[in-house]
This record gives C-alpha cells, sequence and structure tokens, in this order.
C-alpha cells in the first residue's frame, strides 16, 4: 500500500469478521512494526501475544470494567481521566457508574476478548528518556519512546490487509495485567491492541485541516498555509 494512502485511511477497527490470522501474517506485521523510532533506539518495548482462552476473557473483563467507568465519566461531561479534570467531578461520575462485572459496557467491549489477535505492549521505563519527568505538570514525553511502535503496528497490519484499534483502558487495571502476563517491574502496559481481518475498511477518515492547528512564529501567530 502507498504510505499516504495508509496514512490517510488507517483508523481505529473493532469490527472483525471471524477470519484467524495467521501467524506468519503477524509475524511480518511485528517485524515491520520494529522499526520505530524510539529515544535513543533503546527499543524499549515488549509483546505479548495473548491467546489462552482464560487469559484473554479475564483480560476482556477488565476491559468492560475500564469502559464502563469511561462512558460514565462521558456521559458526565468529562473527557476521560483528563490530566486537567476536577478530581470531584471526576468522583461523582464514577460513583454514578454501574457496579457488578462490567457487562453495561456495550459494543466493542461485549466481544472484545474475541478478537482475533490481542497483543499487550509494555515498556521498560528504566529505558525512557522522560524529559519531563520532574515537570509540575503531567509528564508524556517518555511515550515518544513507545506510541510510534504502537501505531506501526497499525500501519503495518493495514498492509497485510488487517485493521486494529490501539487502546489504554486496562492500563486502569495494569496491576492485574502485570500478574496475569507475567510482566515485573520496570516494565509497564503501554496498550493493548486489536487485530483482525476488518468487516469494512474505513476509506475516509475525518479530521481538523491543516489550517485548525498550525500557526507561524507562536501559538497566536498568523495561520500556516501552503503560499506561506
Amino acid at each position: 500500500m502507498e504510505l499516504t494512502e495508509a496514512l490517510r485511511t488507517t483508523g481505529a477497527i473493532r469490527d472483525f469478521t471471524e477470519q484467524p490470522v495467521d501467524d506468519g501474517v503477524l509475524a511480518r506485521v511485528l517485524d515491520t512494526a520494529r522499526f520505530a523510532p524510539s529515544g535513543g533506539n533503546a527499543q524499549a518495548w515488549r509483546v505479548v501475544v495473548v491467546r489462552d482462552p482464560a487469559t484473554r476473557r479475564r483480560l476482556g473483563d477488565l476491559y468492560r470494567q475500564g469502559m464502563t467507568e469511561y462512558a460514565a465519566m462521558a456521559a458526565a461531561g468529562l473527557r476521560p481521566w483528563a490530566p486537567t479534570n476536577d478530581r470531584d467531578a471526576e468522583a461523582r461520575a464514577l460513583a454514578a457508574a454501574p457496579g457488578g462485572d462490567g457487562t453495561a459496557a456495550g459494543g466493542f467491549a461485549q466481544w472484545f476478548d474475541r478478537a482475533p489477535v490481542l497483543l499487550a505492549v509494555f515498556v521498560d521505563l528504566s529505558l525512557l528518556a522522560a524529559m519531563d519527568r520532574d515537570a509540575a505538570r503531567y509528564s508524556f514525553a517518555g511515550g515518544a519512546s513507545i506510541y510510534p511502535f504502537t501505531w506501526n503496528i497499525l500501519l503495518a497490519a493495514r498492509d497485510q490487509g488487517l485493521g486494529g484499534v490501539i487502546t489504554t483502558i486496562l492500563i486502569r487495571a495494569e496491576g492485574d495485567v502485570k500478574t496475569l502476563l507475567g510482566a515485573r517491574d520496570p516494565l509497564a502496559l503501554a496498550a493493548v491492541i486489536a487485530l483482525g481481518y476488518p468487516v469494512r475498511q474505513p476509506r475516509r477518515l475525518s479530521r481538523a485541516p491543516v489550517s485548525a492547528f498550525a500557526t507561524v512564529d507562536s501559538v497566536d501567530g498568523p495561520v500556516f498555509g501552503a503560499s506561506g
């Protein structure tokens, strides 16, 4: 697939056919994704291909619980777990969330554990150059050494006719996931990726135009345009 087309058409896919993904196809995806950039070329990622049915079911339960909380925050008008949120408002939203086993979460959450491929992506925290580690705000710079890899997985999967989605919901249950998958410190859960053959491939994604986010010389400077 031509690069520009892949970049413009690789969306989040949550609806897969029942066709299994051959190990050879998945191996090619990971073989291509490993060329992602990372700080100091540390390549701090570890990937667990989750196959055991019981393990998958447990991940599904944890995912549904997280999605129930996500939906409760969204219903309260909050961006779920945004660093700038009012924590009291979050607490009220979560208190109103349905209890139980998370089955209140619908859609993709209901069959998350039945996705053809589930990849748990961990990052070795000891290998991150987190330049904003000591900042007085939320730290995110270390993610530059792991999330390009997860995105490369989706792009490489697209080239193999697959689709998928990167989810960070299970980080809410990181301790449980690490225990379940035998991940020890300093490994941290960065994402879980679901892959499969999509029921429908996205052909046109909706994004804001460049003029909505690019300016010249300052944040409130003139809008950047092709003629500039």
